[in-house]
């Protein structure tokens, strides 16, 4: 099924499509086992293509024939499945990764490479609109998630709340209004009490929720609440985040456990509600919590099934610490900055990675599948391991260039806290102890730093934070560590060409 009617109504039209029919000589794969073969001896090209190739680090390994192609080539091109064009052809200064993406699939290294290894390939993008739609499909390669318009209507923060009340999955006490002034959100939200919280309908949780308890922060924000046809505004809850990914398929909702979220720490992000990380292991989350959070996410998966999607989805979780309840926070429709720790957990490792489950939608081939029983032993406290990634930004105001960069790879810290480059790596599975760690770089020699710029994600075992989820000592020494590797000369000493566009990469990357 496919939406007919992208809108802010919260009404999905669905429309009937015709399903491939598989032929005659085609057996169904039945299982884990005869999937993971299936991909390994797989002949149909599939491509990851993004800004780098974070979100699926790894997953050359379980594919034949699995391909990155991006913008920033973090492994200074010693990444064997990594293609990145050699040449910067002349482009309007990137807004997003859509635009990147766009770049990317216009780009004549890029064409020519696509069909120096044959037709009818298969794409997974992190974000894609129309446009990258039209231009994937004039070479041949088919994107493996649903429609951009569909993925638009769900990414609508308004929209993902109505679908949360179909699928009976809670969500903080709120409203969806129009908000006109101070005095107007006052009248809507008396019931809300005076401590809110505004989202926008769409954008990155750092830059779009508000939070307000009077007329004064409010003003700070007016403009961007006002021109909205809707807003949510929320109950302010005392709580804690988690994330948790999951994978809609013809046989049910597969579920990964849930993680916690780091969020707002000054020493990642200048963004007070900004995504920086997230921890996984066994006992974040008591058995009641977790219990929720799959039950929950499986009701969510299984609306969206209803409402024509198929495929990777994330959602962040909101738990209450005063009353312990769990509220859903917001909708992913893809692949998210945590599925390289979903991906590459013990659970996924033991089964197969979540990602695979999503492109077995795509690969045209009957397959059988017990969701319930893969459920049930990827919820087992023994198939979690302990793994923690911290996604570092530049906080300072200042803007610079940098003249020196630490290599992608796995490092080991001293004791004294300072760190030597061990070796190189394309993911964290290399990493042997707690005094380890693998960095991916993001920012490289002559890019420009400025406040916000995605510097790198480092990815070590163990904890990252204590028990009262502020940051650990550890990782406090990890990221002065690596932020002590990057050099850099001030803006106000450079001489920067007219013709050359001061592009710093303002987006969110991950």
């Amino acid at each position: 099924m496919e939406i007919g009617n992208n809108n802010t109504t919260g009404t999905l039209t669905p429309v009937r499509v015709k399903k491939k029919k598989a032929t005659k000589k085609q057996k169904p794969l039945k299982g884990v086992s005869d999937i993971r073969r299936f991909f390994y001896t797989n002949e149909k090209p599939i491509y990851f293509i993004s800004a780098t190739n974070f979100n699926l680090l790894g997953a050359d390994e379980w594919v034949k024939g699995f391909k990155f192609i991006t913008y920033i080539n973090c492994f200074n091109h010693q990444h064997p499945n990594v293609f990145t064009p050699k040449e910067e052809i002349p482009h309007e200064e990137f807004q997003s990764i859509e635009d990147i993406n766009n770049y990317l699939l216009e780009h004549k290294e890029v064409v020519d490479y696509i069909r120096s290894r044959g037709e009818g390939g298969k794409a997974m993008l992190l974000m894609f609109d129309e446009k990258t739609e039209e231009l994937a499909k004039n070479l041949g390669l088919e994107i493996c998630f649903p429609s951009a318009r569909m993925r638009t209507f769900m990414d609508n923060k308004v929209n993902t709340n109505r679908i949360a009340e179909k699928a009976g999955v809670p969500c903080v006490p709120n409203i969806l209004s129009k908000v006109e002034n101070y005095k107007h959100l006052c009248s809507i939200s008396k019931h809300l009490g005076t401590d809110l919280v505004i989202q926008t309908p769409f954008g990155d949780s750092g830059h779009t929720t508000f939070f307000i308890s009077n007329e004064s922060e409010y003003n700070k924000h007016a403009e961007d609440i006002e021109k909205e046809t809707e807003v949510k505004v929320m109950k302010r809850i005392n709580c804690r985040g988690s994330a948790i990914e999951a994978c809609v398929t013809r046989h049910g909702t597969i579920v990964a456990p849930l993680m916690t979220e780091l969020v707002g720490f000054k020493e990642l992000t200048p963004y007070k509600g900004g995504w920086c990380g997230n921890e996984i292991y066994p006992d974040a989350f008591n058995a009641t919590i977790r219990r929720k959070a799959r039950e929950y996410t499986q009701l969510f998966g299984d609306q969206l099934r209803k409402e024509g999607y198929k495929g990777y989805f994330e959602l962040d979780f909101l738990i209450d610490q005063d009353t312990k309840d769990i509220y859903l926070g917001e909708l992913n429709p893809r692949i998210t900055g945590a599925s390289s720790i979903t991906n590459h957990a013990v659970f996924a490792l033991s089964d197969m990675p979540l990602f695979l489950f999503h492109l077995m939608e795509w690969m045209d081939y009957p397959y059988e599948l017990n969701v319930k029983s893969i459920n049930t032993r990827w919820a087992k406290k023994e198939n979690i391991d302990s793994w923690g990634q911290l996604i570092i930004k530049h906080t300072d105001k200042s803007i610079d260039k940098i003249t020196k960069a630490p290599r992608s790879g796995i490092y080991k810290m001293n004791k004294d806290g300072s760190i030597n480059y061990s070796r190189l790596d394309t993911h964290r599975r290399a990493v042997e102890s707690e005094e380890e760690a693998f960095f991916l770089r993001i920012a490289d020699v002559d890019n420009y730093r400025y406040e916000g710029a995605d510097l790198g994600i480092l990815v070590m075992r163990g904890r990252l934070m204590t028990n009262k989820f502020e940051l650990n000592a550890r990782a406090e020494k990890w990221i002065n560590a690596i932020r002590n590797e990057f050099v850099a000369i001030p803006i106000n000493t450079l001489t920067v060409p007219q013709t050359q566009p001061l592009e710093i990469g303002g987006f969110k990357m991950l």
